[in-house]
């Protein structure tokens, strides 16, 4: 067990946090068996990115720790022998990620900072005979540039690496770059002048630079050149793009020659476009990028070479600006450029695309009725079949015919499982689970147990929600509730462990939870998807009142008396949009980074190709289709009490959003609090903020979920 698990703080949960207050967010130790709260759940070793070695035998991946003194996650990298009998994984690098096998097997490649700047490494860990995990040289600094590297993709040889730098476009050398950040912050003035948009996106104030994509050889002494060849010459974008691209938007092809990769062409139209496009370039830089598919106006990304080199795989959408679009997997002849969609008939939007040594196979995984499994898709005929079973299966390697994939669901957070192609099965039979962290904890640390539901929704049509019992459930007894609204809006509430909205942190304070997957949730068919823009209020508002009155109806546990309902981004507008015209069933609500008016969102938010592809335009355009649903417009029937969330760095949904709702709450006289984060953005990810959070919400749902405070 490990030695920080925290108890609940009794004195905040029994009645919310003042204005100005300072909540303790210290660890107090728990010894034996306890309910599960925020305190296990940001102290749990967070398990990610996993490598097959060449030869299938080795597992690397990366674990992220909690330094709750520090307030930070700690990345460090571990290795396990999957051949050996009661192998135990080996921590091979202390700080470090993005762990990559060699080549021939006998080293990884990974991330790590020297001197404050994110560099290349290399750990040997042995010969033919096997990896020595233990004792092993210290690990080699290959790079040496001025500038972090983003991410990176070792060529199939081994012999050359793409690199990915944020660099000024005009500059002829990494050098250059370094030298005009330097002279910023010497510049007494402090001001900024921009000429075009992205001002800034998601967290971080635009800075002039964009990520670029290099290539660097290896020398014979195995170290990088410090300026690397630039290949996206002449590319006005992002590679890989920003907020959150990474290595899966370029590849090598087979023979090394030539590089793929995805950017969306920034020029003036960035904010409202989603408009990617893959290019080829060679690998030596002797000519420009070639847009490989300029036909389509809409997003194409994530390529995938076939291994021998005469096909391109990759994912693409249909419709411009719309980003919640189904991911078509594409097949492109390279020899005559012609184009046909792999899997017409599969209505799933897959990501995360791979294909076998033989490329007879295509691995995918994607959203599916409240799971999210690996799929495995022929691209001779488009047949597609699950391997994985329930659950969520989030990262996935695949060598010498054997996946090695992270796996969670509602009850535990991700481990390891490995899967003999030979012996997969549609129902994850074949799984067999290699990692266990975490396991001692959750022995100590009680979850509860959770079930999926059908109803008939909006138009007659089946919809899922699923609800979770409390921690310590009894039958007979009656419990209140946590009703919870999931963000995108294109997205789903599915069996999966989550660190940011976790049912079972709420499972665990004694409160059942119910959550539904609307109409526009992901899983469900690309119509069902399709059906919530320009209909945020209406029918996902239909499928939530009669998702409530189907999971009252079956399962007599719940008290609907004593019931709140949250939600954040969408999650929190449809909190704000039901504080005004559904208010009825709820003791008080809990809005996260909610939209509060539409209106004033267009101009404030980022991504205007969002705003515009849910409204049917830009509002100036269609001013009508922003009222339509727009809550500030029904604050005079405000009533229930509400506890608003947002954060400073949130540059999606801004911070007066929040401001605007509180100041609403407050002018009406209802009872209301207002929690912000200076160094947060649309999430909550620091340590001690996420306890914070979380001890704050609780205090909340029990304040006024309370017997007495509900026969009022």
């Amino acid at each position: 067990m490990k030695p920080l698990i925290a108890a609940l703080l009794l004195a905040l949960a029994a009645s919310p946090a003042l204005a100005g207050d300072v909540v303790d967010t210290s660890f107090v130790k728990v010894q034996g068996s306890h309910a599960f709260n925020v305190r296990d759940m940001v102290m749990m070793d967070r398990v990610s990115d996993p490598q097959l070695s060449p030869d299938g035998r080795y597992a690397a991946f990366g674990v992220r720790s909690t330094d709750y003194a520090a307030n930070k996650g700690v990345n460090a990298i571990y290795v396990l022998d999957l051949a050996g009998k009661d192998a135990r994984p080996v921590k091979v690098v202390d700080k470090g990620s993005s762990a990559r096998w060699s080549a021939d097997g006998h080293s990884l490649y990974f991330t790590a900072s020297a001197k404050d700047v994110a560099q290349l490494w290399r750990v040997d860990l042995g010969g033919k005979d096997g990896l020595n995990l233990v004792s092993h040289p210290a690990a080699l600094q290959v790079s040496h540039g001025p500038l972090d590297i983003n991410d990176y993709k070792l060529s199939p040889d081994g012999k050359q690496v793409l690199l990915s730098y944020e660099v000024f476009t005009d500059c002829a050398s990494l050098a250059c770059t370094e030298q005009r950040i330097e002279a910023r912050k010497q510049d007494k003035a402090s001001g900024t002048l921009y000429k075009k948009l992205f001002v800034r996106h998601w967290d971080t104030w635009a800075n002039g630079r964009r990520n670029q994509l290099f290539v660097g050889t290896f020398g014979a002494d195995g170290q990088l050149p410090a300026e690397p060849t630039l290949l996206s010459r002449g590319i006005d974008g992002d590679v890989p793009s920003k907020p959150f691209g990474d290595d899966s938007e370029f590849a090598f092809a087979p023979d090394g020659k030539s590089v793929y990769f995805d950017v969306r062409i920034a020029g003036t139209s960035e904010p409202w476009s989603t408009n990617f496009d893959i290019y080829r370039v060679p690998v030596d830089g002797s000519a420009a990028p070639t847009n490989l598919t300029a036909a389509n106006k809409a997003w194409d990304a994530y390529p995938v070479p076939s291994p021998d080199g005469r096909t391109l795989y990759y994912l693409a959408m249909k419709t411009p600006g719309f980003e919640a679009d189904r991911f078509a997997i594409m097949a492109m002849d390279l020899a005559t450029g012609a184009i046909h969609e792999v899997d017409p008939k599969w209505d799933r939007s897959p990501g995360g695309l791979a294909i076998s040594a033989d490329g007879k196979t295509l691995y995918a995984s994607a959203d599916d009725e409240g799971q999210h499994p690996l799929f495995a898709i022929d691209p001779a005929n488009g047949q597609v079949r699950s391997l994985s079973g329930a659950g969520t299966v989030n990262e996935f390697s695949l060598a010498a015919g054997k996946l090695l994939l992270s796996r969670d669901d509602l009850k535990r957070p991700a481990d390891l499982y490995t899967l003999d192609l030979r012996r997969a099965r549609a129902d994850g039979a074949g799984l067999k689970q290699v990692t266990h962290f975490n396991a001692e904890d959750l022995k100590e640390a009680r979850v509860g147990d959770f079930q999926f539901f059908n109803f008939v929704g909006w138009n007659n049509e089946t919809v899922q929600g699923y609800v979770v019992k409390p921690v310590d459930y009894q039958k007979g007894k009656t419990y209140p509730v946590a009703f919870i609204i999931h963000g995108g809006p294109q997205g789903a509430m599915t069996n999966g462990w989550s660190y940011r909205w976790n049912p079972q942190t709420y499972a665990g304070q004694g409160f059942a939870v119910v959550t539904i997957n609307f109409h526009g949730s992901t899983g469900y068919g690309q119509k069902f998807t399709d059906a919530i823009s320009g209909d945020w209020g209406g029918k996902p508002l239909e499928d939530l009142k009669l998702g409530w009155k189907a999971a009252l109806d079956k399962y007599k546990f719940l008290d609907g008396d004593r019931a709140c309902a949250l939600g954040a981004s969408y999650g929190g507008y449809m909190v704000y949009w039901m504080a005004g015209v559904w208010n009825q069933p709820w003791k008080c609500l809990v809005d996260h980074d909610g939209v509060f008016d539409a209106r004033m969102m267009y101009y404030a938010t980022e991504e205007l190709w969002f705003e515009e592809k849910e409204n049917g335009g830009p509002q100036y355009e269609v001013p009508q289709n922003y009222e339509k649903f727009n809550p500030i417009d029904h604050v005079k029937d405000w009533r229930v009490p509400m506890l608003v969330v947002h954060s400073d760095d949130d540059f999606r949904i801004p911070i007066t959003q929040g401001l605007g709702a509180f100041t609403a709450l407050q002018r009406r006289g209802i009872p209301s609090e207002f929690l912000t984060f200076p160094d947060e953005n649309h999430w909550v990810l620091k340590p001690h903020n996420s306890v914070q959070w979380h001890d704050t919400v609780n205090a909340w749902l029990k304040h006024w979920t309370a017997p007495e405070a509900a026969s009022k």
